[in-house]
């Protein structure tokens, strides 16, 4: 196997480019072949093997960490427990006197640790979650920005967006200048400039987290605040090789739905600023090569003998996740086969870089958490995202002058749209199918099979007419809405995730900001009067259960229960979470859009 090239990727082994030796005309060329052929190595690592490789090594840190947190668990139990607080700490003094000071901490008979001797000793070598970031009054904000809504035309919903507007100043941070000093005592990554967090359990940046929050920073004209997290997604790239999940160490081996040049995109149409767009584009090429490395790709062959190169998600990881390895394990114990159990880890990690964490979608049984699937997939939304990228570069190259990777950038979304419409959409329902691969013919080129389509309903398969490919052809946008309002999806008080009640947060009752948004804005983009007048119905029920949640709880929510107004979501492996940033930007950005008229109520 080829030893990596750093510092463009941190992996030990993997299918390396070196980027540094490629013009971006260059790469863009070997882009629009669909095949990477300088990643290729001798033993070549067919796109559905069992052998999950590359995996990226974690940090001694990061180890001990979940030591700790597995000692917490069985020292204070279940209740209130939350696996992630313990991989947030960071440390007073060094590893090594932290560790040996651990290990000294005296145990009964049979090995356990009191609560008391384990509450003294966290408080005596560690810091509390969240110091390693700092808040960071952001240089934009002002109580009430000039131009601010102005279709809000309710005095009650303007004061409302006034403040979730000003939530931008509690969610603002920057790392410490401690994790820049001694990096190796905190599992928070530096990063140059000042972000925004999500809220609550959630203390650093998130990767597609940030497109949301930065379509609300714009609604609130706070371009450089937008523009710093793009300045710190781009620092992983150049740092990593793509963007992280997150900004901690224990997320490098994943990353989430590739959005950056979607916020690139909707920066420099608010604000012209040509040189974010020429620092981007390198870092967006070095993006789009992971997004189409050996791992992530797989090529489908049509009923036409025509070949399609497609993506799925795929962590670089085969054990418990470092922020939830309690839970992981304890989901892994009825798993005895050691390569079997790998495999459910690599899922559980290829889930959250789904971004989708957790749901029936990603279950072959969705009544059995240890059925997840996610690498034998190839989600509609991914690809969507993949292909919004590659019209994001064409569009950026264009204006910098380099025609060029345009061109190859407008060819391999014309390969991908083919690829879309081929492998995901079905005529019959109106709707992209999430296509299942087969795994008893993983090797090479698969062969496409009507029945490898996945049925079931979900929010993701109406996601393509976020896309101007999809949402600009009126009769396609005619029977995909025709679709989704029989989809059962809609519901009073916005756009259901999916129609199973599992137990998971990512199915039904629950709603999320992404999709309402991404859905709504495709529709209203559409051109159809009819298209827009449904957009702009879902947008108002979403704005309306928002308001009225933040006036019984006075926070903004992670997800939203769309069967009843008012009522935050629930569900999944943590509790619910307030905050929010996507929430907040999604929020500002209908309201942008759509307004709220004067005489309009908005409450239940």
């Amino acid at each position: 196997m080829t030893k990596i090239l750093k510092p463009y990727f941190i992996l030990p082994y993997s299918h390396a480019l070196n980027f540094k030796e490629l013009s971006l005309l260059s790469l863009a060329l070997l882009i629009s072949d669909s095949v990477l052929t300088t990643m290729s190595v001798s033993e070549s690592l067919s796109p559905c093997s069992s052998n999950i490789e590359p995996v990226i090594p974690t940090t001694p840190l990061v180890s001990f960490f979940e030591r700790l947190q597995e000692t917490a668990l069985n020292t204070f139990g279940e209740t209130n427990f939350d696996p992630k607080l313990y991989v947030d700490l960071s440390l007073k003094f060094d590893l090594p006197t932290t560790e040996d000071a651990f290990v000294e901490l005296p145990k009964s008979a049979n090995g356990s640790l009191s609560a008391e001797d384990l509450k003294g000793f966290i408080e005596k070598y560690f810091e509390s979650a969240g110091n390693d970031m700092v808040y960071c009054e952001p240089v934009d904000f002002v109580p009430e920005p000039e131009g601010f809504l102005p279709k809000v035309k309710n005095p009650e919903v303007r004061a409302w967006a006034l403040e979730v507007h000003a939530l931008w100043k509690s969610l603002s941070r920057k790392v410490s200048d401690q994790v820049q000093k001694r990096p190796e005592l905190h599992s928070m990554l530096p990063l140059p400039e000042p972000v925004m967090i999500p809220g609550s359990r959630f203390r650093e940046i998130y990767y597609w987290d940030s497109y949301w929050v930065i379509r609300g920073l714009l609604a609130s004209k706070m371009y450089e605040t937008a523009k710093g997290i793009v300045t710190n997604l781009i620092y992983f790239i150049e740092e990593y090789g793509y963007v992280l999940n997150g900004g901690r160490a224990y997320y490098t081996n994943r990353s989430q739905p590739p959005l950056l040049s979607a916020m690139i995109y909707e920066i420099y149409n608010k604000t012209g600023d040509m040189q974010l767009v020429k620092k981007s584009l390198p870092a967006l090429l070095k993006e789009y090569c992971f997004w189409n490395s050996d791992i992530h790709k797989v090529i489908i062959q049509d009923s036409q003998s025509c070949n399609h190169t497609l993506n799925r998600y795929y962590a670089m990881w085969n054990k418990p996740r470092p922020e939830a390895t309690t839970k992981d394990k304890k989901f892994a114990s009825k798993i005895s086969n050691v390569s079997e159990k790998q495999q459910f880890y690599h899922e559980l990690a290829s889930t959250a870089e789904s971004g989708w964490d957790f749901s029936s979608r990603w279950m072959r049984n969705p009544s059995d958490f240890t059925t997840l699937a996610t690498t034998t997939i190839l989600p509609v939304d991914l690809n969507t995202f993949i292909l919004k990228m590659e019209l994001d570069i064409a569009f950026l190259a264009k204006v910098t002058g380099d025609d060029s990777t345009a061109t190859s950038f407008i060819e391999a979304s014309q390969s991908r749209l083919n690829a879309i419409k081929s492998v995901f959409w079905n005529e019959e329902v109106g709707q992209w199918l999430d296509y299942w691969l087969n795994d008893s013919t993983c090797k090479g080129c698969q062969t496409w099979e009507a029945c490898n389509q996945k049925q079931s309903v979900f929010a993701s398969n109406f996601i393509p007419l976020w896309v101007e490919s999809f949402y600009s052809d009126t009769s396609l946008v005619e029977k995909v809405m025709k679709s989704f309002q029989g989809s059962g999806l809609l519901c009073p008080y916005g756009i259901a995730t999916s129609l199973m009640n599992s137990g998971e947060q990512w199915d039904f009752p629950n709603g999320w900001a992404p999709l309402q948004h991404m859905i709504v804005e495709g529709l209203a983009r559409s051109g159809s009067k009819e298209a827009r007048s449904v957009a702009e119905d879902i947008a108002m029920r979403w704005i309306r259960t928002n308001y009225v949640a933040y006036k019984k709880t006075g926070k903004m929510h992670e997800k939203y229960n769309v069967e009843k107004c008012g009522e935050f979501g629930g569900g999944g492996k943590y509790v619910p979470q307030t905050g929010f940033g996507w929430s907040n930007g999604v929020v500002l950005a209908f309201l942008e859009e759509f307004g709220w008229p004067q005489d309009q109520m908005i409450d239940c």
